[in-house]
């Protein structure tokens, strides 16, 4: 079970593309100046199955998946189930926004999850480093991370996007 705030469906800003980003509820990071405070109560929202969310993911086949919130890392256990099910029964790509930053995730109990997500954008949000330039992130001091190849380097690698985008 997962506890979901929403889902929306074709958003582009949470990622490349076309995007179905799941919120969830529950987040201790609480950044001062949050674009999404009213996610931060862990009881918020509603409980979802793995099954009710891949009926959603999987009706539209063109938008890959963003987990965010609140912060995905803190149900880790089913965003995880979550990952491998869109791996198995999908080809799409999977984001994920954390405060926590990338090395800490890795010696954690959320290495389950870290180890199913292809992309993700770590470190709490920062007001002074705010930075609207950014792609796909609000302050500079946020990496987008290429995890499966930062698992396999043994350090951490940056997402490169493979075509240019014009900000």
């Amino acid at each position: 079970m997962i506890r979901v705030l929403s889902i929306i469906e074709d958003t582009m800003v949470d990622g490349p593309g076309f995007r179905t980003s799941i919120y969830c509820a529950g987040c201790c990071h609480q950044c001062p100046g949050c674009h999404n405070p009213q996610s931060w109560a862990a009881d918020g929202g509603e409980e979802m199955t793995t099954e009710q969310i891949m009926r959603i993911i999987v009706a539209d086949p063109y938008a890959n998946v963003t987990f965010t919130g609140g912060d995905p890392m803190y149900q880790a256990a089913g965003f995880a189930e979550l990952a491998a099910a869109i791996h198995r029964d999908t080809n799409k790509d999977i984001w994920c926004y954390t405060g926590f930053v990338f090395e800490s995730l890795i010696h954690a109990e959320q290495r389950e999850l870290l180890e199913q997500i292809d992309v993700l954008v770590d470190g709490p949000f920062v007001q002074s480093l705010r930075d609207e330039t950014l792609l796909f992130r609000g302050s500079s001091n946020q990496r987008i991370i290429d995890v499966q190849a930062s698992l396999y380097a043994g350090e951490t690698i940056l997402w490169k996007p493979n075509v240019a985008i014009a900000v």
